[in-house]
Formats: structure tokens, sequence, C-alpha cells
């Protein structure tokens, strides 16, 4: 069996249809190499027991403990019966509870001094840490005469016993047993590294090293067989990304370079205020690239508030000096319109070329959505067939193939994690050759990130913030421990307002009719061990009523949220924007680009729904103007959990770059490159981008060397079959996904 056919195998021709369904559904496990590549997430060693005082809450885990008693309590007049089994591990507690028909077999099973593994959901109930109805397997002697429990036993006595990423539905010893079933097809894979890179680098060989990381005999083993594991990722990764450049390289573009006394300068002119050095030297950046005869492939990165867009729109002039046009791509019809907003009001008459009043070195601005009228639509157009537009502001609708362009030469995609790699490939092809590309992202990424998620392209960093900006203060509130907190925070609301301020809350959801219908579907398939859930996040529609009958009564109180009609939000943004409105309620809509210098205040309820760059994102839009900018982060989550520690962060610092790194730490396994990923499942499992910086780099360092040798890889044969493994065909340039 070659590499391919071994780690191709289908799981349910050697696990079984019901278990291959369940790692299908559940953790997006279909292949032999995907269960091989589902390594484990710690080793228990015998002796030693959990550190039951560190459980994370919310989180799915599996401990090894010891019981330390059990009790059956009646309630409901004894109609019901309630199993609490404490266990202890020396240092800490932890409850588990068992109810109704649960009760009799755990009754019997888990006695004092009885040792066993134990998978659950922490919760707290009581301000106690529990698992309700965990599954559990039984480890001590006692147990062997039990069917199923023998081989528990003898892993538990090897010592090293590997503790799975796992889920409700398949525990982590059940993983563990598939995993036995299909290590042997290990044994068959081909190597994908280089021969003379591996012996260089002393790696253990790769069928070598997947027996390890899962059956280790000692922990050597375990570091052995990660360092080659974690290598592997980094360098498949970093081979596909410079083959990708590499190719970029080869393409022609039209080269865009100045004209002295153009549209640009007569920008640059009549600007009020003197550009950031950042600014500069990123857009000499730019400029260099557009000059040269293949195309820009750059990210432009940059804290909230740092002058992006600036950046971008003398890039879209200088192309239009040079007889090309420009299309900047927003992810919603709210951010299409406020950059065509803000790029015409920057623009002035020289947004109105060819129209009467404006500047003769001019350009047309053009917006072109979804819901625009026939006419207007019809006009757009034939301002971009013609070439009369230089500058088109746009959703998803410039992709359609009705849309045609005279030149297109630069496209900018803003906020590139909403667009996936179809789209902008799309765009690229509407021009008569591939255009230059800039993609701006507001969301800081460590450059170890950006290295790998954006590998293909050149990055330039926004570091310092234009001059007028003001600080914002961050906090959090605990509505539910100290709700007189809350009440003290629509009361600086209300100042806010009455200094001659405005104010956003924003809030995780919408709570319309066609949402809680898609919520009452979700409802009906809960399962009974669902009750427990938190309740459901907190509305714009019920949180704006609340707030204008309660303590904002008097106040001009507006909604805006995604499912409204367009020109119902254009308008609402409208009139915020000119201050007829004193508090908007929305939902995230508002995350990017939404820019009101007067809105000085913000309330995020349920803060902790949202993740960390979100609510940076979300902030950055107060403290826009001269007046200092404060934001409320309000949250019921316990004070111990994850999700405070998350808000707490957030609230201690402005560093977009600094939070990036938290919430990558925090994210950690499985999820590491988030949303750049696209749907499509992380390629990496043991390389934690964060971490492994020097990794990451080598692997760049030795892929660049190998694909400018040999762009084909056509005497590398094994290294180009994992490279099609990792790009198959629903996984296709998935890097280059945002």
């Amino acid at each position: 069996m070659d590499r391919v056919s071994a780690f191709d195998e289908p799981l349910k021709k050697l696990l079984g249809g019901a278990t291959a369904k369940v790692m299908a559904e559940h953790l997006d496990l279909h292949t032999v190499g995907d269960l091989l590549h589902h390594y484990p997430r710690r080793y228990e060693e015998r002796g030693r027991l959990t550190a039951l005082a560190d459980l994370p809450l919310d989180e799915h885990v599996t401990v090894v403990a010891q019981v330390a008693d059990a009790r059956v309590l009646m309630f409901n007049n004894g109609r019901g019966k309630r199993l609490e089994v404490t266990l202890t591990d020396g240092h800490g507690r932890l409850q588990l509870v068992f109810f109704g028909h649960g009760v009799h077999k755990p009754h019997k099973e888990l006695l004092p001094g009885r040792r066993a593994m134990f998978a659950g959901k922490v919760s707290v109930f009581n301000r106690k840490m529990q698992l309700a109805h965990p599954t559990y397997q039984l480890l001590d002697a006692e147990s062997v005469d039990e069917a199923g429990a023998t081989e528990a036993v003898d892993a538990f006595a090897g010592r090293l016993l590997p503790i799975y990423p796992a889920c409700k539905q398949l525990d982590s010893w059940r993983i563990a047993k598939a995993v036995d079933t299909v290590l042997p097809s290990a044994q068959e894979v081909v190597d994908p590294l280089p021969p003379s890179l591996r012996e260089g680098r002393g790696f253990t060989a790769l069928p070598e090293a997947l027996l390890k990381v899962h059956r280790p005999q000692t922990k050597a083993d375990i570091a052995e067989a990660r360092d080659r594991l974690k290598w592997d990722e980094a360098f498949v990764l970093q081979v596909a990304l410079a083959r990708r450049r590499y190719a970029d390289t080869q393409l022609p573009a039209a080269a865009r370079g100045p004209r002295p006394g153009g549209l640009l300068d007569a920008f640059d002119a009549k600007l009020p205020f003197t550009l950031t050095d950042g600014q500069l030297k990123v857009s000499k950046e730019i400029f260099d690239d557009l000059a040269t005869e293949h195309p820009m492939h750059r990210l432009l990165q940059g804290e909230v508030g740092s002058g992006k867009t600036m950046v971008a729109l003398r890039a879209m002039l200088r192309v239009v000096d040079a007889g090309g046009q420009a299309a900047m791509l927003a992810p919603t019809e709210v951010l299409a319109q406020q950059h065509h907003r803000s790029i015409t009001e920057m623009m002035g008459e020289l947004a109105e070329g060819g129209m009467l009043g404006g500047s003769e070195q001019g350009t047309k601005v053009v917006l072109l959505t979804g819901s625009m009228g026939v006419a207007a639509r019809r006009k757009a157009l034939l301002d971009l067939v013609t070439g009369e537009a230089g500058i088109v502001i746009g959703t998803h609708a410039l992709i359609e193939d009705k849309v045609r362009f005279h030149d297109l030469g630069l496209v900018v995609v803003d906020e590139q994690h909403r667009f996936g790699v179809e789209q902008r490939d799309a765009l690229r092809s509407k021009g008569q050759q591939p255009p230059h590309l800039l993609v701006m992202t507001a969301t800081p990424i460590p450059r170890t990130v950006a290295m790998t998620v954006f590998g293909d392209l050149e990055t330039s960093v926004l570091d310092q913030l234009p001059a007028g900006r003001s600080p914002i203060a961050s906090h959090v509130v605990p509505a539910k421990d100290k709700p007189h907190f809350l009440s003290r925070a629509w009361e600086r609301v209300r100042e806010e307002v009455e200094n001659g301020h405005q104010a956003y809350v924003v809030c995780p959801r919408i709570g319309d009719d066609a949402e809680d219908e898609a919520a009452g579907k979700k409802a009906k398939k809960k399962t009974p061990e669902d009750d427990g859930e938190k309740r459901p996040p907190l509305a714009v529609l019920e949180i704006a009523e609340q707030l204008a009958k309660g303590p904002l009564a008097g106040l001009r109180v507006e909604v805006l949220h995604g499912r409204m009609n367009p020109d119902d939000k254009d308008d609402v943004m409208r009139r915020f924007a000119a201050g007829d409105v004193d508090v908007l309620v929305a939902t995230t809509v508002i995350e990017v680009g939404v820019n009101v210098p007067n809105a000085t205040a913000m309330v995020i309820m349920d803060a902790d729904r949202f993740g960390v760059s979100q609510l940076h994102q979300l902030r950055g839009r107060v403290g826009r103007g001269s007046a200092p900018g404060l934001c409320l982060l309000v949250s019921e989550a316990h004070e111990a959990g994850p999700a405070r520690a998350r808000l707490s962060a957030v609230a201690a610092t402005l560093d977009g770059f600094e939070l990036s790194r938290i919430d990558l730490e925090q994210r950690r396994e499985g999820d590491v490159l988030g949303q750049a990923q696209s749907g499509v499942r992380s390629s990496l499992r043991m390389l934690t981008v964060i971490d492994d910086e020097e990794v990451i780099a080598a692997a760049r360092e030795e892929a660049v060397a190998i694909v400018a040798a040999d762009p084909e890889l056509t005497r590398l044969p094994e290294l180009r079959t994992a490279l099609d493994a990792l790009l198959d065909k629903e996984r296709e340039q998935y890097l280059d996904k945002g």
C-alpha cells in the first residue's frame, strides 16, 4: 500500500459504519490519515492524577481521578433520584452528578477508593465545578473481570495514557481503540521529507513518529515524535506557499508608474493633515510594487484606525493616474456605502470627473451593491466598461459575470477574512492581465501567523495611529455578580450624551422572527442533556426596547442590523453620523469601517460571546475624534472562567498585535488559524503558530530553497504527494482562502 492509499483509506472500512459516522460528523475525521493526525491532547501518567483545580469551564475534559465518596439524594417528594459523586486528586475536588435512570450503574460501580477515567463538560452549579452525566471507564484492578475493562487497565499500566481531543458522542478511550486499529497502516506511509533534509536535521522517520506520538513508551518518544510532526506541518505548508509565490512572480501585469501633476498629486495637495511616517513608508512599498511588471500581492495590516483606507485610496489614485481602474471589495453593504461616502468626501471635487463642477484631473467614484435600483446599477456598469469610473467600491456584486471593466489595474480587498479565494480570483480574472492585489486586514496578525496564513503575500504593517486619535478606556462589567455596575454603565452612557456625544450598544443577536424561527428549529434538535445550556444571547430588538423605556428613556435610541432593508440601514447610519441619533443599538454590522468621530461610548452586551479580535474591532469604533473613548464589556461569565480572562485581557491593552497573540494562545488547538481557513479544516494539528516561530522560519527557508531549485518538485515525488494530500480538490489553494 503506498502513502496515498494508506492515508486515504476511508475509516468506515476499518472501524465500521457507526463509529466512522460519529468521527466524520463530530470530529471531521474521514480517512486513516485524518485519524492518525488526530494527536493526543496530552498524556496521563500512572500514579499522577489530573489537577482538578485547573479544569477549564465549559470545555469537554477527560480526567483520571479517585472516588472520595458517593451518595444518592432524593428530590421532588421522593420521585426523583440524584447520585452525587465526589472525586479527588489529593489537591482539588470535583463533583459528578447523575439523574434518574442514569443513577443505577454508577451507584454500583463508583465506590469510594475506585479509580477511573471520566469524560464530560465542566459546568458550575452552586459555585462548584461539576460534570453532569459524565461517561467513565474504571481503571483499577477490581474491574478486570468486567467486560472491556482489561484492555484499559493494560493501557493504564503502560504508564503513558493518551488523552485525545474528544466529543460528547465519542470518548477519548474509544478514540484510542480506533487508533489502535489503524496504527498498522502507519507503517506503510511514504515519507514526504527529502532524505537529505531528514538526515541533516536528525528527524525520526514518519511511520516511527506516528507510532511514538500515539503509543509512547517514554516522554522522550513524545518529544521526538512531536518535533518531527511539527516540522512536517510547517514544511509542507511553506512549500505550498513558496510555490504559490513563485507562480505569481511568473505572471505578467501592467506596470502602473507615477504621473507627476496627476490625480494623486492633486489629492495629496488638498489633504488637510500630514500623513504619518508609517503611511508614507507603506505607500512607498506599495508604489514600488505597482511599478513592476508582475502582480503585487500585498497584505496591509494595521491597528484599528491607523489609516489603512487612506493608504489604499492613494494606491488606487496612482493606478488611475497610470490609465487603469481600481476596485475595492467590502464585506457588507453598510461598509461599501461607508467607504464610498468617506472616499468621495476625502476626494471632494476630484471624485466628480466628467461632471459639472468636477475637477479636470478627477475621476468618477461609483458604488455597486446588490440592492441598488436597476437604473443606478445600469449607469454604474456603463461607467465601468467605458472607463469613465476610475474607482468602484462594492460588495460581492462586483464579482458577477455582468460586471466588465475597461482596464482593471488594482483590486483592494477589505477585511481579508470575509472573502474566499474564489471571490478574489473571480475579481482578478476581470483584468486583461492579472491586476495588482492589496489585501487589508484590521485584525492585527502576529508575524508568524502572517507567515503561515498569508505566506503568499508580502506584508506591510501600519503600527502608529494618526494624530488626533483619543485613548479608549475599557472595563469589564460583571452584570451577574454586581448588577449595580450595569446600572452605572447606563448612567455613563447618559453622561456622554448629555456632553453632546453619542454611543453604541452592541448585542450578539437580532431577535427578529426569522432568527427565532431558526433558533426554534435548533431547539427541537436538542437532547435532554442540553437543558443545562446558557440562556440565548441578548438581542438588539429586545435590548433597544428595554433601554428606551428604562435606563435611557428620553434619549433617541435606534437599531441597526443586517436584516434591515438597505435603504433603512443607510438612513440610520446617515442620521447617526449627522448626530440625530443618540444611541445606536446594533449587531456587529458596525464592526469594521464605521466612522463617527462623535461616538465616544460603547457598551457590548454578552461580551463573552465575541472573540478577542472582534471585541478589539468593535471598540475601535469609539475614540475616533478628539474626546476620549469608553468601552464597557458587559458579561455574566463566571469570574474564574476562560471567558472572563479573555475580557480582562481585552480591557487591559489597546495593542491589537498583543491581543491577537493572546487570542491564539487561548484558542490553541485545531483552531490556530481561526477564520483564515475559511471553512476548511486546519491542516495544523501539532504546530502552534504562536510558539513555533523558529520551526516556521526554518521550514520557510528550506521550502524557498527547494522550490527555487525545482519549482515542479519533479525530483521529490513524495513531497508532491504530500502536497496533493494537503491541497486536494476541496482544499485547493485553501492557504489563500480567507
